[in-house]
């Protein structure tokens, strides 16, 4: 199947954003009236309804006109190929709902709950932390300043100790030189 024409982007890439092109309309349309769009997609029509919240992109865009290349044999194909498509999501999401009633009655005959799933998460994830090699070394690392860091104030205290020691004695001889005041 052959294009109608080459597509032509309207941006400008090299240029970077176009800030013109950032329009709002109350009116039904994709694109700005002066926008390069237009010319390639002709005339819009106003959509019958406004979408739900909630509905499907597809069927919150429209319905769109067939390219005129396309035979009728070629659409019958393609509304065949979506109907079978449709039926398959409908079988998988169908599957998958079974699928998790079936993963929550396996759990609740086990005695799973969802805090002992947390709780079992949290204690998975905090052996893999302890078991890295990240944890390792800044456990590590933290152990020897911490180990430097007694050691400094250690020497620090006996510093202080000994200095207060030196100006308890020289107060002392100092006392015992003076004559007594009465």
């Amino acid at each position: 199947m052959e294009p109608l024409e080459e597509y032509h982007s309207p941006f400008d890439f090299e240029q970077g954003v176009n800030s013109s092109y950032l329009y709002l309309s109350p009116t039904y349309s994709d694109t700005p009236p002066s926008s390069p769009a237009v010319r390639f997609r002709g005339f819009q029509e106003q959509p019958d309804s406004v979408a739900e919240m909630g509905e499907d992109a597809v069927t919150s865009v429209g319905p769109s006109p067939l390219p005129p290349i396309m035979t009728e044999e070629e659409r019958q194909e393609l509304q065949e190929e979506l109907a079978k498509v449709e039926d398959e999501i409908q079988t998988l999401s169908q599957v998958l709902a079974a699928k998790e009633r079936q993963l929550a009655d396996i759990k609740r005959k086990l005695g799973i709950t969802p805090l002992n799933e947390l709780k079992q998460n949290i204690s998975k994830t905090w052996q893999d932390v302890t078991a890295s090699t990240a944890y390792r070394r800044t456990s590590e690392t933290l152990s020897q300043a911490s180990l430097k860091a007694t050691a400094a104030f250690s020497n620090m205290g006996s510093a202080i100790s000994k200095k207060f020691e030196d100006v308890s004695l020289q107060s002392i001889q100092h006392s015992a030189s003076m004559p007594a005041i009465r």
